[in-house]
C-alpha cells in the first residue's frame, strides 16, 4: 500500500528536511521526491518553485484528490491537525517562557532570518569554496567575514530566547527544535562551526543527534557529504 503522503524536495533543503523530522518523529508514513528549488519538476508542484511541497493522497485513511500543500508553516498546521501526539509544541513555563506562542516566535526567527543568515551568508560560499578548491581559505574568510559576525549576532539572539540546557524549551521537543537543527546541522560542516557555535548551542545539537528522527533524515544532507 502506498503512503498516504509524498514528501517533494531534496533531503539537501533545510526546509524540507524541517518537515521530514516531523514526519518521521509523529510516525506518519510518506515517500519522498527529491528536487532542487526552481527544477521543473519543484515547479509543477509549487507555482514558484520552492520546496517543499507535501502532496496528501489521504486524510484519516480515506483517499482525495491530491491535495498540493506548500509552504512549512501550513504542513506544520496539517501535521499537528491530523497527529496531534506526540505534541511538537510547549505549554507555558516550559524553557521557562511565559506563553506557549513564544515557541511560534522563535520559528518564525528561524524560518526567515535564519536561513538566510546561515545558508547564504556563510555555508553556501564556504562550501563552494570547499568544492572548487578556490578562492582560498584567506580570501572565502574575508569574503564571508560580514556574514560571519552577522550569523554570530543572530545565534546569540537566538540563544537567549532558548532555555539554557536541553531543547530549545528544556525537556520539551518542539517545532523550534526542528526547524533549527537542519540549518545547524549544515553549519555544522564549514571550519566557521567552531568558531561561532557557543557551549550552549553545540550541547543542544548534541542532543539533537540522539533522535531516531533526526538519524533516519541525514541521508542526503550536507552532514552526509551530499550536494543538491
Amino acid at each position: 500500500m502506498s503512503p498516504p503522503f509524498t514528501l517533494i524536495g531534496t533531503p539537501y533543503s533545510t526546509f524540507t528536511r524541517t518537515i521530514a523530522l516531523g514526519l518521521q518523529y509523529k510516525g506518519l508514513k510518506y515517500d519522498q521526491t527529491p528536487t532542487t528549488p526552481h527544477a521543473d519538476l519543484a515547479k509543477s508542484y509549487h507555482p514558484f518553485g520552492y520546496l517543499p511541497t507535501l502532496v496528501i493522497h489521504e486524510i484519516g485513511g480515506k483517499k482525495v484528490d491530491d491535495i498540493l500543500l506548500r509552504e512549512s508553516h501550513a504542513i506544520v498546521r496539517f501535521i499537528d491537525r491530523i497527529a496531534p501526539e506526540p505534541s511538537l509544541h510547549i505549554s507555558a513555563g516550559d524553557g521557562g517562557v511565559a506563553i506557549e506562542e513564544k515557541m511560534w516566535e522563535v520559528v518564525s526567527l528561524l524560518a526567515f532570518l535564519g536561513f538566510p543568515t546561515v545558508e547564504y551568508g556563510v555555508v553556501k560560499p564556504r562550501v563552494q569554496a570547499l568544492d572548487d578548491g578556490h578562492p582560498s581559505d584567506t580570501e572565502v574568510r574575508v569574503q564571508i567575514k560580514e556574514g560571519v559576525e552577522k550569523l554570530r549576532r543572530y545565534l546569540e539572539v537566538i540563544e537567549s530566547l532558548i532555555a539554557p540546557e536541553g531543547y530549545a524549551y528544556g525537556s520539551k521537543l518542539s517545532w523550534a527544535d526542528f526547524f533549527l537543527y537542519p540549518l545547524l546541522a549544515d553549519l555544522r560542516m564549514v571550519p566557521e562551526w567552531a568558531e561561532i557555535a557557543s557551549p550552549r548551542i553545540k550541547a543542544w545539537i548534541g542532543e539533537m543527534d540522539k533522535l531516531p528522527a533526526v538519524e533516519a533524515t541525514k541521508p542526503g544532507t550536507l552532514s552526509a557529504g551530499a550536494r543538491p
